[in-house]
């Protein structure tokens, strides 16, 4: 069959799926909620989004196909397909423009751009090279270098998304000298973004948390209940983010691994000492090369990369400051006023905070500091300098584009009413032991199909609580086990989904193609949730302490790896290749 025959076939069948899902949907009623009108039709723009994504292996593609399909759905009237393609198509382009508006998004597309330009200064200025031969002395075999990457991730604790930006582009040129490949390298950084950010008591995270648990506590009238002591409380049973980050260290020590993952490990073992890494439509700067005849100096990646951080967590706590005293809290303004440098205050600050503002102000600080140095140790001319600083921001792009669309698939998702779905179908009468597993899945559902934490937890946590406290009669240690399956659930599905932002950054900041990075992160984030619900959940809903679940779950995990998996090592993949 040639090319042409095959796209009349994909044309036609289009044409007929449409006519289908048009004639569907109009024998529905319009006057309800669309998710009950649509029913299980809500699950179909995140399927066909994600369907098309591992199939295709396009991403931008399959991302656009998932929200036209979302679009095409809101606008059917009748079985008139050509009139409901073009305002489909219309209301596509308001949707990401909608979401490119909106100032948060704008902001994490902003820092994005930004911190890209300053990777590339620093790349020029041969202080990503230093700092990687002086890593790569210390870091010198596969396991130092993978655990010295979980390190610097649990360092970035503060923010998923820097996390992703910073770790990645630091350690990419270790791992390619160690002959690490790429998907392992994707894997640490993103499972050291979200789950450290989920339960640092310091976070962009911690704001919207505490806030969702004091509001579920409220509601269920348990009016003392503070959100930041239940927040605590909440951190042993954090199942997922604890197994997912021993995982790494267990996986890293014995160098043992299993599914897509050892195939691209093995394949990075048997590459050449020196050979160049050739990652096909994966987003970074992989041909920047620092400029010729300089003096390497690990200060040129240092000085940015710390005002980056330094500057962030500044940028953080004066958001949240203004924020506060502009606001009518008169407890938390006295607190501001009185004791603006306690733990609680700048615990508050930072709850209240704006991360994307934050990231940005903190990403153009950065960017001018990188200048000034490139500039000042006259390695290029302040022409250049700003050339490769727009160059930088050139490389990301694509993945604007991607968080874009990300978003769009998003509130399309939303306005379709797929969560309320989910929800609806699956929290119906249970036995209580197996509440926190129903939600710890339900959470990673809604995370999965919508690639959002943040908005998984918005939905579900009105939700868990009160079922929580409803079928335990009251128990304060069960519900905050419920409460633990939502915020980690949530984290589950956002770090498996390849429509998630956090997902999407861990591909780009590492120079991972995105959907490699998905197939073969997916086994062993599914493997950790597994022990989380057979060692963690189910056992804490029937009463078991936290502490004998985390020592289980140790043990299974270690077992299963070595049951599952094969170990990955230069001598072994050496003898095989001769």
């Amino acid at each position: 069959m040639n090319d042409k025959m095959k796209l009349g076939l994909i044309a036609a069948i289009s044409i007929i799926a449409l006519f289908v899902l048009s004639l569907w949907i109009t024998t529905t009623p319009d006057n309800v909620d669309n998710s009950v009108r649509f029913g299980v039709l809500t699950l179909l723009p995140p399927l066909v989004a994600i369907g098309l994504a591992f199939i295709t292996k396009e991403t931008v593609l399959s991302l656009f196909i998932g929200v036209f399909v979302g679009e095409f759905m809101l606008s059917v009237n009748d079985v008139n397909i050509i009139s409901t393609a073009v305002n489909a198509f219309l209301n596509l382009g308001s949707q990401v423009i909608s979401c490119m508006a909106d100032p948060w998004n704008a902001g994490i597309i902003l820092q994005c751009l930004l911190i890209g330009g300053v990777i590339q200064l620093i790349t020029k200025m041969g202080g990503a090279k230093a700092l990687a031969d002086a890593f790569a002395k210390r870091a010198d075999t596969p396991r130092k270098a993978q655990l010295f990457t979980w390190v610097l991730g649990l360092c970035v604790f503060f923010d998923d998304y820097a996390n992703s930006l910073i770790v990645g582009p630091i350690m990419r040129p270790v791992m390619d000298k160690l002959r690490v490949s790429r998907e392992k390298l994707a894997f640490v950084v993103d499972a050291t973004a979200a789950p450290v950010a989920g339960i640092a008591i310091i976070s962009t995270w911690i704001g919207l948390e505490i806030s969702l648990i004091a509001s579920g506590f409220q509601s269920v009238g348990v009016a003392n209940a503070t959100g930041f002591g239940i927040f605590l409380q909440t951190i042993p049973y954090r199942f997922y983010n604890i197994f997912i980050l021993i995982f790494i260290v267990i996986s890293a020590i014995t160098l043992y691994e299993f599914g897509p993952m050892k195939k691209a490990e093995q394949a990075a073992r048997k590459r050449k000492e020196g050979e160049k890494v050739v990652v096909p439509e994966a987003p970074g700067f992989d041909e920047v090369k620092p400029v010729e005849g300089i003096k390497l100096s690990v200060w040129n990646a240092i000085i940015p990369i710390l005002t980056l951080i330094v500057g962030a967590l500044i940028a953080f706590y004066w958001s949240g400051y203004t924020a506060i005293l502009a606001g009518e809290d008169q407890a938390l303004i006295t607190l501001m006023h009185n004791s603006p440098l306690s733990f609680n205050g700048i615990f508050e600050a930072l709850a209240a905070s704006d991360a994307s503002i934050a990231l940005f102000q903190a990403a153009l600080l950065a960017s001018i500091v990188a200048i000034v140095m490139a500039v000042g140790e006259r390695i290029l001319t302040i022409e250049d300098a700003i050339s490769e600083w727009i160059g930088g921001m050139k490389t990301i792009v694509i993945t604007g584009v991607i968080l874009l669309l990300a978003w769009s698939l998003g509130g399309v998702i939303g306005e379709v009413g797929t969560a309320d779905y989910l929800v609806g179908v699956l929290s119906g009468s249970i036995p209580a032991w197996i509440v926190p597993t129903l939600i710890f899945i339900l959470g990673a559902l809604i995370s999965f199909a919508t690639g959002t934490a943040y908005g998984t937890m918005s939905i579900l946590m009105p939700l868990a609580i009160p079922l929580g406290w409803a079928v335990s009669s009251g128990d304060m240690s069960f519900t905050v086990v419920c409460t633990s399956g939502v915020l980690t659930g949530a984290i589950f599905g956002d770090h498996c989904s390849p429509i998630s932002d956090t997902t999407i950054l861990s591909s780009m900041g590492t120079s991972c193609n995105h959907i490699d990075h998905v197939q073969t992160q997916i086994y062993y984030a599914i493997f950790v949730a597994c022990v989380a619900i057979f060692a963690g959940y189910i056992p804490a809903g029937l009463g078991v302490p936290w502490f004998i679940s985390l020592v289980v779950g140790v043990i299974v995990m270690f077992v299963g790896l070595k049951i599952l998996g094969e170990k990955v090592d230069f001598d072994e993949v050496e003898e095989a290749s001769s």
